[in-house]
Formats: C-alpha cells, sequence, structure tokens
C-alpha cells in the first residue's frame, strides 16, 4: 500500500500500475487490499491476469522445473508452505479475468486444445484463454480491461480464507463410496471421468484392489489423476471404498455417480 500511494501522490501519476506476483501467491488477497478505503477512493483493479506454463500442465505439472519451484517456495517467507501447489494454481486461475497459456509454441494444436479445455473445466464464468510465447503479448490486450476485481470477489472464488474471511462457502464437498473393489486401472479410469464433470475440482480417497493388501490411495485434479499405496488394510477393517469430491457449490453430482458407477 505504501508503494502505491507514493506512486499516486507523483505530480505526474501513472496511468496503469502492473503489479507482478510470485507464481505462488494466491491472487485473492492481494485483489482483496484494493477494497482499502484508502486505495479503493483512487485505483481499480483493471484485471488479473493468470500465466500459465502450457508444456507442464500438458504434461500433468504446474512448472517445468518442479524442483526449483519448491526451492524457491522454501526461501520465500511470504508463501504459505503447507498450499499444494494444485490449489495454488486453482486458485489462479479462478480469480482470473484472462489467462495466457505461455510457451504454446512448444506444444502441439491437439495438447494446446486439450490444456485449455481443461483449464475451462475448473472456470465457473466464461474467460478468455490466450495463447501467447516468450511471454510475449500486446500491452492492450492486458490494459484496460475494465474489471474491478476488488468489486467482483464472489465470482472468485478462493480454497484459502483471508483474515477473519473465509471462502470456503464457495465450495462443497460430497462423500462418494466405490462399488465393488476395482482394479487400479479401472478405478482410475472412472475418477478421471469423475473428475470431468462440471464444477469439480478434486477427487480424494482410497479403495480396495483385488489381490493387494495395501490400500490405494488416488487423487483427481483436473485430467491429472494419480495413485499410491499408503498402508495395508488392517484385519478387521472393511474393505470399502470411499472417496470425497469437492467442488464448487452446485457441481454436478449426477455426473460423478455415473462416472463412479462405470
Amino acid at each position: 500500500m505504501p508503494a502505491l500511494e507514493k506512486l499516486l501522490d507523483r505530480p505526474n501519476p501513472p496511468d496503469h500500475i502492473l503489479i507482478e506476483t510470485s507464481g505462488l501467491a494466491l491472487p485473492r488477497p492481494l485483489v482483496q487490499a484494493f477494497n482499502w478505503p484508502a486505495i479503493r477512493a483512487r485505483v481499480t483493479v483493471d484485471g488479473v491476469v493468470a500465466v500459465v506454463d502450457g508444456p507442464a500442465v500438458a504434461g500433468g505439472q504446474f512448472a517445468d522445473d518442479p524442483d526449483a519451484l519448491a526451492a524457491q517456495r522454501a526461501q520465500d517467507a511470504s508463501v504459505e508452505h503447507d498450499n499444494p501447489l494444485e490449489e495454488v494454481f486453482e486458485d489462479q486461475i479462478l480469480c482470473a479475468d484472462m489467462i495466457l497459456l505461455n510457451k504454446s509454441d512448444l506444444i502441439d494444436a491437439a495438447a494446446r486444445r486439450r490444456v485449455s479445455d481443461e483449464i475451462r473445466a475448473h472456470l465457473p464464468r466464461a474467460i478468455e484463454i490466450v495463447e501467447s510465447a516468450h511471454g510475449k503479448v500486446a500491452p492492450a490486450l492486458i490494459l484496460g480491461m475494465g474489471a474491478k476485481a476488488e468489486s467482483d470477489l464472489a465470482a472468485r472464488p478462493s480454497h484459502h480464507g483471508e483474515g477473519e474471511e473465509h471462502d470456503h462457502d464457495d465450495f462443497e464437498s460430497a462423500t462418494f463410496d466405490l462399488p465393488a473393489p476395482l482394479e487400479a486401472e479401472a478405478l482410475t479410469a472412472r475418477v478421471g471421468k469423475a473428475a470431468e464433470a462440471r464444477g469439480v475440482l478434486r477427487i480424494k480417497g482410497f479403495a480396495a484392489v483385488p489381490g493387494k493388501p495395501m490400500r490405494l490411495v488416488v487423487q483427481g485434479v483436473g485430467q491429472r489423476v494419480s495413485q499410491h499405496f499408503d498402508r495395508p488394510w488392517s484385519a478387521d477393517e472393511p474393505r470399502d471404498g470411499r472417496l470425497v469430491v469437492i467442488g464448487l457449490k452446485g457441481f454436478d453430482r449426477r455426473a460423478v455417480e455415473a462416472a463412479l458407477g462405470g
């Protein structure tokens, strides 16, 4: 805020101020800060732009060098270290007024469409996705959006609450029992299909696999589904599979049930 006030108090203040955050930053708290009375009366958040690494997302990651990203996170005291990267990614695109699919020259047309479709599946509103290469984009494209984002926070859901206000009311969750034990590949396919249902953000849970003494943990985010065995089943423990689906309010539960039921 002091930096903004200094800029605005100049004899010839700027027409636009571009704020570049860390790739690990949660955007909604920054947008919300512009509701501070001393600032709100003088400036507005014209628009929020999220830059997506196209090849990384196409490969099921969030950055081209996850190890470097982890090192950056460890060194940055301003970053919440316990925020899963997939939640940070979702928060960034859910808050955006425009998404730049960067490095688009490094993936083919089919991959670009797939990544764009995957992003749109998470968005609660229509957001323009623009392909870019080397971060080059015409300034006129990202300036003058007129979004007034600080006045539009309800349309920008977040996994994380800020201050005394918590945004988890923007989400809802539901538990689904799995049918009879499934082979790991069949379960992964069903979870992947369920994750594509309208409004679904994340799927987490566990299941029994025929002939395996250990419990299979499965997680789905978008089109990415991961799984691993975490522990042996207890002798007196029922081998019932169960998944928790987290989504935007009103997500398509019938589609999830149909996908998980096969």
